[in-house]
């Protein structure tokens, strides 16, 4: 019954685009072609740990439609609406300061929308051993995902070797993305993990954590000024929320903090961040192109994401190590080594055409 979940589904997706949109975001979109959306396959993953009456999604408020719909189960006050985007630190606050007016014992997990679990068993394994952890240790745990490649598009977590603990580690330290002879290194020695931006904490845990590394958050949105789970929340929030710093939860949380543990987890696990993650996730064919297409009549062409609408013929020859994203009024096609490119790219395309497009 203390088990928490928050969902953070308020997000734009803007490496995503043109799949993404800022009416329809990724997490609301069946990207891997499984009859699911993100938000919806997250829901679900999270059923065999939490009630479902214990689960929120903290969202913007022009989505609170969408999730209702997608995720049915929720009542209306299950959906936590943001009426800014100020980054993800003042999102957990409130999220957390919200549940423990309800339940100053709550044991919360903090999700984000867009992951991929393959191994789900045992990913639940491990979210109960760290909620196991959190409710009988004053700790804030995160999941390390184990990495099997030298990255450069995650965050990485050093970690130590916790004394009494085989799968539960001091995080010693957070490291943003690195370059590729950095990563390289981190591979192998062996001590560093993905930071899968997914969390665990007793709520007085994180609360405490916040008054001593982000006081100016917690400080606009306690319970004397909002009220929480009463008929003033919305309108209070309104006022102070926007007022808070957009600063991340590993910024202002997480590189601070003393308590910090993570578990290691090998998990089958991406963020879903990209287009380039979406193409190391799906199956391919026997010239390692990953087809999303009805119909298609694809020659020469290798290394290759192809989407396309259902009901539209594809004619491909010739290509390799592109990316070619056919969607509602926009077609994408580019090289998939500068996929990175796509967020700059929307932000051209916002100022020669205006927000239409997005």
């Amino acid at each position: 019954m203390n088990n928490y979940l928050v969902i953070m589904a308020g997000g734009v997706g803007s490496r995503f685009w043109p799949a993404s949109r800022e009416d329809r975001p990724k997490q609301f979109l069946d990207i891997l072609g499984n009859g699911k959306s993100l938000l919806r396959s997250t829901f679900e993953r999270f059923l065999p740990v939490v009630l479902t009456e214990n689960i929120y999604v903290v969202t913007h408020i022009k989505y609170k439609h969408q999730i209702l719909q997608q995720v049915p189960e929720l009542s209306d006050d299950q959906v936590i609406c943001e009426p800014s985007r100020n980054n993800t630190a003042p999102c957990v606050a409130y999220a957390a300061l919200k549940i423990h007016s309800l339940n100053p014992e709550a044991n919360v997990i903090v999700s984000p929308a867009d992951h991929v679990i393959l191994k789900e068993a045992e990913f639940i394994k491990v979210i109960n051993d760290a909620l196991k952890f959190t409710a009988e240790n004053k700790a804030i745990v995160t999941l390390g995902i184990t990495p099997s490649r030298p990255d450069t598009g995650y965050g990485y977590i050093e970690m130590e070797k916790f004394e009494n603990l085989e799968t539960i580690r001091k995080a010693v330290r957070f490291t943003e993305k690195p370059k590729l002879e950095v990563a390289k290194e981190y591979v192998q020695k062996g001590s560093y993990v993905w930071n899968s931006g997914l969390f665990i904490f007793k709520t007085r845990t994180i609360l405490s954590a916040f008054d001593q590394h982000a006081p100016e958050i917690t400080d606009l949105l306690r319970d004397h000024n909002i009220g929480y789970n009463s008929a003033t929340e919305k309108s209070n929030i309104d006022l102070y929320y926007p007022k808070t710093p957009k600063i991340s939860i590993d910024y202002a949380i997480m590189e601070k903090a003393e308590n910090i543990y993570t578990i290691p987890a090998d998990i089958g696990w991406s963020d879903l961040g990209t287009w380039k993650s979406l193409f190391e996730e799906c199956e391919k064919d026997q010239h390692n192109n990953v087809i999303q297409v009805d119909q298609y009549l694809i020659e020469n062409t290798s290394n290759s994401l192809i989407r396309a609408p259902k009901g539209k013929l594809v004619v491909i020859n010739g290509l390799d190590d592109f990316m070619i994203i056919d969607q509602d009024d926009v077609l994408v096609i580019y090289p998939k080594e500068k996929e990175q490119e796509i967020k700059s790219i929307r932000e051209m395309i916002k100022s020669n055409f205006g927000d239409k497009l997005l």
